[in-house]
């Protein structure tokens, strides 16, 4: 399958997935998504990759979703989820719950190599992924969005604290917090994550799998996947309150509106 919005490398038993929209910074299309759920499937399947990266193109990670590009808007007009309510609902539930549902159960470890700003759906993203390697520049902006992993990767409070100030977390919090196990110099986080990976890539396919399983399973069991569908449900409520306008404009202000207090914060 060519893809459009994303690229595929394979190095020896590593593959890398590149978001490579870097003139949009990377944010995620409808297209892009799909794309990632269909890269991840193949890697998957194939027996000879042992680990996965997932990696941006220029800058930026992710500056999260796609909230109007020329592009999004032709894809929207040919990829219809249904009109109205229910619409939104399924584009909702398929694009960022089903999708990343599907990247966290890969088989195989996953590792997100960050730089810039990794902003909401960015933050989603990443949260997908195994382990997470930042460079120093990076800067991680999680929110009330379809899967609300804050919690799980922040800590109860910690996710309080940061959530009700919407600001960003620079990476040497991240790394403190545990959302990163590792923080390198500028522009030196995929060499790190390519080194962690080739040392995953030592195990056997099958040992690794297991220990993955194994690991996703106690998490849902403590209850990762019933938090990730309620969330999805408070999450719409606020999306279609009668308090909000129901037209689409309206969504992207209100949530450009927060990522630009998060960057005022920062001075930027």
């Amino acid at each position: 399958m060519a893809f459009k919005h994303i690229e595929v490398e394979r190095e020896n038993r590593i593959a890398t997935i590149w978001l490579n929209r870097p003139r949009y910074r990377n944010a995620q299309s409808r297209l892009l998504l799909d794309e990632m759920t269909e890269a991840f499937r193949q890697l998957d399947y194939d027996n000879e990759i042992k680990v996965i990266i997932l990696a941006g193109r220029g800058e930026h990670f992710s500056a999260g979703h796609d909230l109007g590009t020329p592009e999004e808007k032709a894809d929207a007009a040919t990829q219809p989820f249904g009109d109205g309510t229910m619409g939104r609902l399924n584009r909702s539930w398929h694009l960022y719950i089903e999708n990343s549902l599907r990247w966290r159960d890969v088989k195989k470890p996953t590792i997100a190599a960050v730089q810039g700003y990794c902003i909401y759906g960015g933050f989603m993203i990443a949260s997908c992924m195994d382990l997470i390697i930042a460079s120093e520049d990076a800067k991680f902006l999680p929110s009330h969005l379809q899967l609300f992993s804050a919690p799980w990767d922040l800590g109860i409070r910690k996710s309080k604290q940061i959530l009700f100030e919407n600001r960003f977390i620079p990476a040497s919090e991240a790394l403190d917090l545990g959302l990163v196990t590792e923080v390198t110099d500028n522009g030196k986080h995929y060499e790190a994550a390519l080194a962690q990976a080739e040392k995953f890539a030592k195990n056997s396919l099958m040992t690794l799998r297991m220990l993955k399983h194994s690991i996703n399973s106690a998490q849902d069991a403590m209850g990762y996947r019933q938090a990730v569908e309620a969330t999805h449900s408070n999450y719409m409520m606020l999306e279609m309150s009668e308090s909000i306008k129901r037209d689409g404009d309206e969504r992207s202000e209100r949530r450009l509106g927060g990522v630009a207090d998060a960057l005022a914060k920062e001075g930027k």
